[in-house]
C-alpha cells in the first residue's frame, strides 16, 4: 500500500449514533483545499502571468496536477515547452502551498484559447466550468497516431477491483476518496493518484507520465475508482489511453465519446463480472477457451 501524501487527510473526532447509544471516536477525513494553476509565458519584459484555474483538490502531487491539467486541456503538447513547476505565493505566504506556477520557455505560447473555462470549477465536475460545449471536445497530440493492437484476459479485468483497493492507502484511511490507476495488459500496477477529484487523479497521473516523457500511455489500461464520465474519458484519449475500465457505471456521454474515439469502455468492474459498452478495433479481450470475446456495440444513435 502506498503512503499517503503530506496533508492529505486530516483527523477528526465524530459522535457515532447507533440505536440508542452515542459513541465519540477518532475519524479521518480527505483534506480538500484549493489549488490555483497559473500560468508564465511570453518574451523578456513582455512576459504574462495568467492564472487558469482555481480546483479543489487533495494537497499532494500539485505539480502533476498542473502540468496534467494544462496537457489534457490542450493547452500545452507532450513536448510544451516547460521551464519548471512549481509552488510560488507571491501574494500571501500561508497559501503558498495552494498556488502552481507554471513557467515556459522563452517566447513559448500556450494554447490558451483551449481552456474556455469560468475561473471556478469544483473538484467533482472538471467540465462545470466550461462556458461552451464546443470546449469540451479536446483532440489528443497523438490521434492520429496508428494505435498498437493490444490483447489481454478478461480474467485481467477480475484482479483489478482487489488490486486497486489494496493500493489505494488515501481510501482505506478516509473512505472518501477517488482513484485513477495504470496497469499493464497483464495486471500489474504501474502507477496510482488519490484525490477528492476524480479529473484531478486521473490528470495527476497524466501529468506524472508527462514529466517522466512516457505519453502515450498506448499501451497500458486505465482503472477507474468511481463512475466514468465524459471528461475522464476525452483525459484518458488525450494521454493516447484506449482501454478504460471503471468500478462504476459510465454516462451515456462518456460512452459515445468512447465509440466515436474508438476506446474500449469497461464499465461495473467486479471481480467476477464487467460490461462492455465499447470494444475498440485494436482491443481483443480473450475468454477462459483462448477465444475472443464476441460483443457488438449498442450504442443509441
Amino acid at each position: 500500500m502506498r503512503e499517503i501524501a503530506t496533508g492529505a487527510t486530516k483527523p477528526i473526532r465524530v459522535t457515532k449514533v447507533d440505536g440508542h447509544a452515542d459513541t465519540s471516536f477518532a475519524d479521518v477525513l480527505s483534506v480538500e483545499e484549493p489549488l490555483e494553476i497559473r500560468v508564465r509565458y511570453g518574451s523578456g519584459r513582455e512576459r504574462v502571468q495568467k492564472s487558469i484555474s482555481v480546483t479543489m483538490r487533495t494537497p499532494g502531487n500539485d505539480r502533476e496536477l498542473a502540468l496534467g491539467f494544462l496537457f489534457t486541456e490542450g493547452i500545452i503538447a507532450a513536448d510544451g515547452g516547460i521551464q519548471r513547476a512549481q509552488h510560488t505565493g507571491m501574494e500571501c505566504s500561508a497559501q503558498e502551498e495552494n498556488v502552481v506556477q507554471v513557467d515556459f520557455m522563452e517566447g513559448f505560447v500556450p494554447q490558451l484559447h483551449q481552456a474556455d473555462r469560468n475561473f471556478y470549477t469544483t473538484s467533482s465536475c472538471g467540465v462545470c466550468g466550461k462556458s461552451s460545449i464546443q470546449s469540451i471536445k479536446t483532440v489528443s497530440p497523438f490521434h492520429r497516431q496508428q494505435r498498437p493492437a493490444l490483447q489481454l484476459s478478461k480474467h485481467v479485468f477480475y484482479l483489478l477491483p482487489k488490486k486497486l483497493r489494496a493500493a489505494q492507502r488515501g481510501f482505506a484511511a478516509t473512505g472518501g476518496i477517488h482513484a485513477a490507476a495504470l496497469f499493464t495488459l497483464q495486471g500489474e500496477l504501474m502507477d496510482l493518484r488519490e484525490d477528492v477529484g476524480r479529473h484531478n487523479a486521473l490528470d495527476k497521473l497524466i501529468g506524472h507520465a508527462l514529466m517522466n516523457d512516457a505519453l502515450p500511455l498506448n499501451r497500458h489500461l486505465l482503472l477507474l475508482s468511481g463512475r466514468a464520465s465524459f471528461e475522464l474519458i476525452q483525459k484518458a484519449a488525450m494521454a493516447g489511453i484506449s482501454i478504460v475500465a471503471a468500478i462504476g457505471a459510465p454516462s451515456s456521454l462518456a460512452v459515445e465519446l468512447a465509440a466515436e474515439l474508438g476506446i474500449t469502455l469497461i464499465g461495473f468492474l467486479k471481480e467476477d463480472s464487467f460490461n462492455i459498452y465499447n470494444l475498440g478495433d485494436n482491443v481483443l479481450i480473450q475468454a477462459c477457451d483462448e477465444t475472443a470475446v464476441v460483443f457488438k456495440n449498442h450504442i443509441a444513435g
